[in-house]
């Protein structure tokens, strides 16, 4: 993937590009007879009322080039996600949110697209995330389609027209125009368009031979096209309350208690390694910045999953004396029902205790962090700046109001 510099202006790329499609109408009717897709011409989606007191909702793909020369970037996607979701959670509603991911490099190498599906539960999409490196690609141009494709089209997107869809595409090499059976971007993004998705473009790096395409991808998605440097040049700073948020996240989710039948319990259990996982390999300020998330009113999907039992009872959604014994944990199956109660409300008090002070030293941090960005001149060119600018413009159309001051590090 190494940039070949071409020495034309944007609007000669633009224009080229455009005479590459003459009419998205045109490819349109061609990806309907390569991908079968309904006919255009149908009856305009009635768009029901927001439900009073439904909370909104984000649902947010990111399509990531994972080619070799994308190292900087894949690294700084692992440290910012859960900045990300809390700079989402931070609407005056606090929304529900939704993640997923198609990694994608080019034919011949070791995958085209792998896709992680939208999902409540972050900490299994970040464990994901995690097992992603940089490498093959070096030849020019990558599989941008078929990875655009896939997200539209493979990912399940909801139905309800007052969610915020988002798709952010980022990658720093054009896409492959001479695959034969691809369906190519512009009918891709057409079709992201019926469904209510945006499609914002990020291109890393400065290579002239993929800014057109960019600019058309995020033109045609209704979305935002903006350049940041090849590693992203994410913000980055580490603070003096990491540490103790790190080490108190820990302890927060060793007091998630999960009960169910023999597949909600494997289902949690997974959802436990992967938290496993993230405390054993992501780093403290990535640590930090989970506790941050979990503990807002977004991030309690996150925290808890399904089925987690000292929510359940603190809530009264259900009574543990009515629980069937062999849907208790394990440590509570071997206790007394009054053991268990004492337990539960003794782990419910602990829990308290640890959200408070993690809210407590996240606030610290926040203050910490943004009186940093302004000495350093406001971070304006960061991917965390770009990101926020890009959702808080968008997701107002939906209902979801930031300040100005909304975005987290």
């Amino acid at each position: 993937m190494k940039t070949k510099p071409i020495a034309i202006g944007i609007f000669v790329a633009t224009a080229a590009t455009v005479a590459y499609f003459p009419t998205i109408e045109q490819a349109l009717a061609k990806a309907t007879l390569m991908i079968k897709t309904p006919p255009t011409n149908v009856d305009p989606v009635t768009i029901p009322p927001v439900v009073a007191n439904q909370r909104p909702q984000i649902e947010v793909v990111f399509v990531l080039d994972t080619t070799g020369s994308m190292g900087g970037l894949i690294a700084a996607a692992k440290e910012k996600i859960w900045s990300i979701a809390s700079t989402m959670a931070s609407a005056q509603t606090a929304p529900d949110i939704k993640m997923g991911l198609v990694a994608y490099r080019d034919r011949g190498d070791a995958y085209v697209t792998q896709t992680i599906a939208l999902s409540s539960d972050l900490d299994s999409v970040y464990a994901k995330l995690m097992d992603f490196q940089a490498d093959g690609g070096g030849d020019g141009p990558e599989s941008v389609n078929q990875a655009l494709h896939d997200a539209v089209n493979k990912i399940t997107w909801s139905q309800n027209p007052n969610t915020y869809k988002v798709i952010f595409l980022v990658g720093d090499a054009p896409p492959h125009m001479d695959y034969q059976d691809d369906v190519k971007y512009p009918v891709t993004v057409a079709l992201a368009k019926q469904k209510g998705i945006i499609v914002n473009a990020i291109q890393c790096g400065q290579d002239s031979s993929a800014t057109a395409d960019w600019q058309q991808v995020a033109s045609l998605g209704q979305g935002n096209y903006f350049q940041v440097e090849q590693s992203g040049n994410a913000v980055a700073i580490t603070t003096p309350y990491d540490k103790k948020l790190a080490e108190l996240s820990n302890k927060l989710d060793k007091t998630r208690l999960f009960y169910g039948n023999d597949e909600e319990k494997a289902k949690q259990a997974s959802k436990m390694a992967a938290t496993d996982k993230l405390h054993k390999e992501a780093s403290t300020e990535a640590q930090a910045r989970r506790a941050t998330f979990n503990t807002s009113k977004s991030g309690k999907t996150n925290f808890l999953g399904d089925n987690e039992l000292v929510d359940a009872v603190a809530s009264g959604r259900v009574k543990l004396s009515t629980l069937p014994k062999k849907s208790l944990p394990d440590s509570l199956q071997v206790m007394s029902p009054a053991a268990q109660e004492e337990f539960v409300g003794k782990t419910k008090k602990e829990r308290g205790e640890l959200e408070s002070e993690i809210k407590q030293l996240a606030e610290q941090r926040n203050d910490y962090l943004r009186q940093k960005v302004v000495a350093e001149g406001g971070k304006k060119d960061s991917l965390d700046t770009k990101l926020y600018g890009a959702i808080s413009e968008q997701a107002k159309e939906k209902g979801l109001v930031y300040e100005a001051d909304s975005a987290k590090y």
